[in-house]
């Protein structure tokens, strides 16, 4: 199943809460961008899954905690059906497990939901172009709080990552530190054309969804430590 591509038209929308004011809020803030068009809003994670299939929206709002269905189970639901349609994560607990528990499920951002109106439409644009976004306060608390796993023996690579080259391996290095393309491209002396097929290429041997993905498995395997500095 394909979505259309954001770059061809408006970056539809998708609106998941259970809370019909808050999908009105988003409705609101969402109409007044030309860049993007709301094509429906889901109550629960039952009806979420229904209209993301049949609707295809380039990225699904979603709430965390939801009647019947909660967000974190139908984003993994989404992800593991093939859905081309990305999560961006939205909610008002602050809480490391959620955030954690969104990431590993395969959500593409994490927001919290009094996020300022051109940062949310940012992380929108972002989302619909294959990019993530976790802000990064509970970037580093998730870390501290649930990746401390030890670092594997020096000069030796977690099993999961035996397929990357050597040069992959440090593009991916820094990657899973959250590093944009620009920032790997400078830190490697390397063009940003060449490390954005290093990452493609990353992804696709790792069989990873997104950027976000790398910075789970990164710290999970123990490849990466917090406070861990390049």
């Amino acid at each position: 199943m394909t979505a259309q591509r954001a770059d061809t038209g408006p970056i539809t929308v998708l609106i998941c809460d259970d809370q019909q004011l808050v999908r009105a809020g988003f409705r609101l803030i969402l109409d007044l961008e030309d860049v993007v068009e709301v094509v429906g809003e889901a109550a629960d994670g039952v009806e979420c899954l229904r209209l993301t299939a049949e609707l295809r929206p380039h990225v699904v709002l979603m709430d965390v905690r939801m009647p019947r269905l909660d967000g974190i189970e139908a984003t993994r639901r989404l992800v593991a059906a093939g859905s081309s349609s990305r999560v961006l994560m939205l909610t008002t607990f602050d809480l490391d497990e959620l955030v954690y528990a969104a990431m590993a499920a395969g959500a593409s951002g994490f927001l919290l939901k009094d996020v300022p109106r051109e940062q949310l439409v940012a992380a929108i644009r972002m989302v619909a172009r294959g990019e993530s976004i976790l802000a990064p306060a509970l970037t580093r608390r998730l870390i501290e709080r649930f990746v401390a796993a030890p670092a594997p023996a020096s000069g030796t690579v977690p099993a999961s990552l035996a397929e990357l080259s050597e040069r992959e391996l440090e593009v991916f290095g820094l990657l899973a530190r959250g590093r944009s393309n620009a920032e790997i491209a400078q830190a490697l002396f390397l063009g940003e054309a060449t490390v954005k097929t290093h990452v493609a290429r990353i992804l696709a041997k790792l069989d990873l969804r997104d950027r976000v993905q790398a910075v789970v498995l990164g710290y999970e395997c123990g490849y990466l430590r917090p406070g861990d500095r390049t």
